[in-house]
């Protein structure tokens, strides 16, 4: 039985607290390739590497049955950052 996205996003939900999450089925509705980005405090002061692999570990039972997994994990204001528009010369 496939992994779905809303399962990934309750895995998410349940194991830190989040400001913001996206899963994306990259696998035209299969199941077996997903995208995350996930948004918490929980990442501050913590390397990309260090967030990854805490990732990986809560969701350690979801990835082994999936075929490709990334993600994307920021802090609250990295995201705040990547919300602004492209700054425009007056």
């Amino acid at each position: 039985m496939p992994v779905t996205a809303g399962e990934i996003e309750q895995a998410i939900r349940e194991a830190i607290p989040i400001t913001h999450v996206e899963v994306e089925d990259n696998s035209s509705g299969c199941g077996e390739k997903y995208a995350v980005l996930i948004v918490s405090k929980e990442f501050e002061g913590k390397t990309t590497l260090a967030r990854h692999r805490m990732v990986n570990q809560l969701l350690k039972s979801q990835i082994a049955q999936i075929h490709a997994f990334t993600q994307k994990t920021l802090t609250p204001q990295q995201w705040e950052e990547s919300q602004k528009g492209p700054k425009t010369a007056a």
